[in-house]
């Protein structure tokens, strides 16, 4: 396999380029050099992609599930072999070290090609008996979907979003980060080779532009974005002016809460887990660590020596488990949120550096001493930032930690099982854990409430939202009319 994809596009089973398009430069986070060079997808690129789409499209939905998901599970072998080589180029794409990518994100994308293969077959309708008349329901495909990706998990998202989409009879159109823009072409490139008839599933690059133009296609069908919530709105508005089925998985201002009956040791991995994996690049993070008085300069002493076990370096190392930010905006964001987290008066208990050399490297920052309406507690930071928050009663807290335009995820470590589960069931989160953070199986929904969403990634759920039912009255006996 060569590690980097041989064009911009991937459209109708074969890699495509056109150089009339804007040129999108990748650079690899660890040293801020330029690695590649793609092209946006011009309008006639964006046409040929979902004229190829369309006309591939009922074939693949007339075709029995149990077929549909044989190549899926092929798909899913194949990118477990290449497992090394997937993610290596996710490294390049994002920086995140090969430790982590080797781990979380090709192995994922199978994970996701294998479940939703296997479910394939099993996409049936239902019959309902009325005395002698009788109705029966078909799953259908929706037609052409268009998937919209983040920069932070791009071999991952082209598989939550592709698997269920094919596996329902679709026709996929994926339009990746122009920040990561290299690792979906493979994701495609995998496809086709375990089988999967061309049209069926195509990667085109671009910025908001080509995003506009694919959302708002009348052949359009579907539109699952994985994004901002500002982004999120305007995509929302432009699908629903036009009738489009949606999935929006958005960001998140997630609460993590830690009783004080909490196994310290656990309570301080979950928390670095939902700060500091991915450098704090991962929309559902509990980034407001809502800490019990009583253990706050325990946790906090911990955490910080935990933290200095960190081993920042080179990406490609295995033994570099901390690396940088995707991109010098997103360093500059998550900087400029630690100064006005200082200005408001929060404690800087850990880090919160930039790290001198090449690349886009930060310390990872802890701040203590937080307060519920400091800008570092209310906004998506989306870098690895930490707000640690004093509490002492559990309604208290609950409410604090619901009082966000959010709802992606929240969690709680305590050894209370009555206590875990009463608080879970007062979150206002979709996605939830329980002395644990961010783990997300396949065989799980996944996604927010409130501003963090509407609709579910992975599991079972993920079909209603990538098929639609149709009913059939079966009347057995004469028909009546009144005149």
């Amino acid at each position: 396999m060569q590690t980097q994809p041989t064009a911009s596009h991937f459209i109708n089973g074969q890699y495509v380029e056109d150089t009339a398009g804007t040129p999108i430069e990748v650079i690899y986070p660890a040293t801020g050099e330029v690695i590649a060079t793609l092209h946006a997808a011009t309008p006639a690129i964006v046409n040929q992609a979902i004229a190829a789409a369309k006309a591939a499209q009922s074939a693949w939905a007339a075709m029995s599930g149990t077929e549909r998901g044989r190549i899926l599970r092929r798909a899913a072998d194949i990118m477990r072999e290449r497992n090394h080589d997937l993610s290596i180029l996710e490294t390049y794409d994002t920086g995140k070290p090969y430790q982590e990518t080797s781990v979380a994100d090709a192995t994922s994308g199978a994970d996701a090609l294998e479940y939703f293969g296997g479910l394939a077959a099993t996409l049936t309708g239902e019959h309902i008996q009325l005395g002698e008349d009788w109705v029966y329901t078909r799953r259908e495909a929706l037609g052409v979907c268009v998937g919209i990706g983040a920069w932070n998990y791009p071999t991952q998202i082209a598989c939550w979003k592709g698997a269920p989409a094919l596996a329902c009879g679709n026709a996929m159109v994926f339009k990746p980060s122009e920040t990561t823009p290299l690792s979906a072409l493979k994701v495609a490139e995998i496809l086709h080779e375990a089988g999967l008839p061309a049209g069926l599933y195509n990667v085109v690059q671009g910025m908001g532009e080509v995003g506009a133009a694919l959302v708002t296609d009348p052949r359009v069908d579907k539109v699952s974005l994985t994004g901002s919530v500002p982004t999120g709105r305007k995509v929302y508005a432009a699908a629903a002016a036009e009738m489009k089925h949606v999935t929006m998985e958005l960001g998140g201002k997630s609460p993590l809460i830690i009783f004080d009956d909490a196994n310290l040791e656990n309570a301080v991995s979950g928390a670095i887990m939902a700060n500091f994996y991915s450098s704090g690049q991962v929309c559902s993070n509990g980034t407001r660590v809502f800490v019990h008085k009583n253990i706050k300069e325990a946790f906090l002493k911990r955490l910080s020596e935990r933290l200095d076990n960190a081993v920042i370096g080179d990406p490609m190392d295995p033994a570099t488990n901390f690396g940088p930010m995707t991109s010098r905006r997103q360093l500059d964001i998550a900087l400029g949120y630690i100064a006005k987290g200082e200005a408001e008066g929060a404690r800087l208990a850990y880090g919160g550096k930039a790290i001198e050399g090449p690349g886009f490297y930060m310390q990872p920052c802890v701040f203590a001493d937080v307060t519920d309406d400091m800008v570092i507690a209310r906004e998506e930071i989306f870098g690895p930032v930490m707000a640690v928050l004093d509490f002492e009663d559990e309604d208290d807290v609950l409410a604090r930690a619901n009082d966000t335009e959010f709802g992606l995820a929240a969690g709680v470590f305590t050894n209370d099982l009555s206590r875990a589960h009463r608080v879970v069931a007062g979150f206002e989160a979709g996605t939830c854990y329980i002395n644990s953070y961010n783990d997300a199986p396949v065989e799980a929904p996944f996604g927010g409430m409130k501003n963090s969403g509407v609709g579910r990634e992975n599991s079972k759920a993920a079909i209603e939202h990538y098929s639609q039912l149709k009913s059939v009255f079966v009347r057995m006996g004469d028909m009546e009319a009144p005149f």
